[in-house]
C-alpha cells in the first residue's frame, strides 16, 4: 500500500521509500525512516500536498512523493 492511498486518521509504518536519493536523504532527516509510525491527518485542497504526523511533528509531503513511499498497517 502507497502512503497517497490512506485515508484521514489511519495510522501505518513506513516499510519502503522509494525517493530520489536527495528527496530520501531529507525525509530521513526529518524523522520519515523505515520502521517509522506515521498518521495521515489531512489532505489540502484537490489532495495536493498531504499532511502527515511523524514521531511529535506534523509535515506537509507532496503527493507525488508519497506514492514513492510503501507502508504497512501498524500494529
Amino acid at each position: 500500500m502507497l502512503l497517497s492511498d490512506l485515508k484521514i486518521g489511519e495510522q501505518v509504518k513506513v516499510k519502503e521509500i522509494n525517493c530520489p536519493k536527495n528527496i530520501k536523504q531529507r525525509l530521513n532527516n526529518m524523522g520519515l525512516t523505515v520502521g517509522t509510525k506515521i498518521t495521515l491527518v489531512r489532505f489540502a485542497l484537490f489532495s495536493d500536498p498531504l499532511e502527515i504526523k511523524v514521531r511529535d511533528f506534523y509535515m506537509a509531503l507532496r503527493k507525488k512523493d508519497a506514492q514513492n513511499i510503501v507502508v504497512e498497517k501498524y500494529e
